[in-house]
């Protein structure tokens, strides 16, 4: 079969597709390649399923769908055309191995995977920066998209086991932020001392979440446990918020200690 005939394929398929079905194949993919948030990039170089699924992207309408699909279709992208981007070079050991140029170099001249067009979706191609910043962040306004977009390092959010659906996205990213802010090598909370140790990812995109530590302090502790929540909401101020350093390391499940 020709791409043109399988893009044609895939539209008639996709059109006539509720919004929630579009992401199957990625549910079987994720399911069967992550584990813990860890993906086995050995046995997905040999899973064709993904390259189907990112020609399913290419035709897919964004704008065609209500608010909450259409967030879902941009957070699965992403984290496809990540996984993606990992294996046209894998085996590497880092997310900054996939630069041009290496981490360094590659912020300063602007060749980081992150700046590369090659996600395409509905027949437009971006860059991930594109997709993440310029319309996740800026027209979904939605904090905890922090929580769903995966970048491939240890100390991002975990990928989950199924994709992102309309109908059940704010469930589940709910479910994504009590995952990752519960887990003690991301984020941790010194009670008696009130010092919270964080992701980097407040520091990073600290605004998204409240202008003031303290702000940022009062989202987060909604999705801890009962204790801490009424613990830290009693007097945000007097807690001490420390930047946990950023595990670049590739989440690749063959590799990552237990």
């Amino acid at each position: 079969m020709s791409r043109f005939h399988f893009l044609f394929l895939s539209f008639l398929l996709l059109s006539t597709a509720a919004p929630a079905q579009q992401h199957g194949l990625l549910t079987e993919i994720l399911s069967t390649h992550v584990k813990d948030g860890l993906v086995n990039y050995p046995a997905l170089m040999n899973d064709d399923r993904l390259d189907v699924y990112l020609e399913q992207l290419t035709v897919m309408q964004p704008d065609s769908l209500n608010k909450m699909d259409r967030l879902a279709l941009w957070l699965n992208a992403y984290n496809a055309y990540m996984l993606k981007a990992v294996l046209l070079d894998y085996p590497v050991k880092s997310v900054n191995d996939l630069h041009w140029g290496g981490q360094i170099i590659g912020h300063v001249l602007g060749t980081t995977v992150w700046e590369e067009e090659f996600a395409n979706v509905g027949g437009k191609v971006y860059t991930l920066n594109q997709i993440e910043h310029e319309i996740i962040r800026k027209k979904f306004a939605e904090p905890r998209i922090h929580f769903a977009l995966n970048c491939a390092a240890v100390s991002c959010a975990p990928l989950r086991t199924n994709a992102y659906e309309g109908p059940r996205l704010d469930r589940q990213l709910s479910e994504q932020a009590r995952a990752f802010l519960n887990d003690t090598t991301k984020n941790r909370f010194d009670m008696e001392k009130k010092q919270a140790y964080v992701s980097k990812i407040f520091n990073w995109y600290g605004k998204d979440f409240g202008s003031t530590k303290e702000a940022q302090l009062h989202y987060i502790r909604r999705f801890l446990s009962p204790e801490l929540d009424a613990l830290i909401d009693a007097d945000p101020s007097a807690w001490t918020v420390y930047y946990l350093p950023y595990d670049w390391s590739l989440n690749d499940l063959t590799t990552v200690p237990d």
